[in-house]
């Protein structure tokens, strides 16, 4: 069930049997030669999707540009900074809680988002500590998950890539992006074949330690059959884990 292709009174409905809601939340950002730049956001999307329609639960609208201006030398990244990042997100959450929802599961593709999101989860439940009133208000509680994090999806990863999956244009979540966009599959010799590693600072320092944009991995490896192959983990990992969270 997806928030964006549902009405007002069919959420109205929906609050009735359940307070969660997940949201995918990315990045618009280069990766690699051969990575589709809103590869971050695809992720979570899709997988949150394949999940919901198993089991049933809301997916609100994927938050598509997040915390990437380590990638802003490379045509097509857009990103924001950490403070604007935070109060967006203090505002989704507000608007969600305005209406009732109480368990809002936050489904990450971006690993530079996640200090911003924690940083974003803090404020919120600081609203609730500092309030005169919060007595009288629901208990909203947030909750942050990569996809790539779950047991089987990174067992898939070390089996399948070893050392060559890297950390950024990796072989995995280039699968993801061919097997949901099989039209946008792109192909590109390597050199090196596994790229360089390493620390970085800003947009410029990024650049000029990775020309090609990519992070210790080896994309060529990645297949339009790994794609569907990790969808089906992750959703698997992400039906289990948000029931657990409503549970909570």
């Amino acid at each position: 069930m997806l928030l964006h292709l549902s009405t007002w009174p069919e959420i109205e409905d929906y609050l009735a049997r359940s307070r969660g809601i997940v949201i995918p939340i990315g990045s618009t950002e280069q990766h690699g030669p051969t990575g589709l730049i809103g590869t971050d956001a695809i992720c979570p999307e899709v997988i949150a999707r394949r999940a919901s329609d198993e089991a049933g639960f809301l997916v609100g609208p994927t938050f598509n540009v997040g915390i990437a201006q380590h990638h802003l030398g490379f045509p097509g990244t857009m990103t924001l900074r950490p403070s604007t990042m935070i109060a967006a997100l203090h505002d989704w959450v507000a608007s969600l809680a305005r209406h009732g929802f109480e368990r809002v599961y936050f489904f990450n593709g971006h690993g530079g988002n996640v200090s911003t999101i924690n940083a974003a989860f803090s404020e919120i439940y600081a609203d609730r500590s500092l309030s005169a009133d919060a007595s009288n208000r629901g208990p909203v509680k947030c909750r942050l998950a990569n996809w790539w994090d779950y047991a089987p999806v990174m067992d898939f990863c070390r089996a399948k890539y070893g050392a060559s999956h890297g950390s950024h244009a990796t072989p995995s979540e280039v699968a993801v992006t061919w097997f949901a966009h099989p039209d946008a599959i792109k192909s590109r010799e390597m050199s090196p074949r596994i790229a360089p590693t390493g620390r970085f600072t800003d947009a410029e320092d990024y650049r000029s330690k990775f020309p090609d944009g990519r992070i210790g991995s080896d994309p060529t490896l990645a297949t339009a059959e790994d794609g569907g192959e990790l969808i089906a983990l992750s959703a698997r990992g992400l039906v289990e884990d948000y029931g657990r969270f409503l549970a909570s």
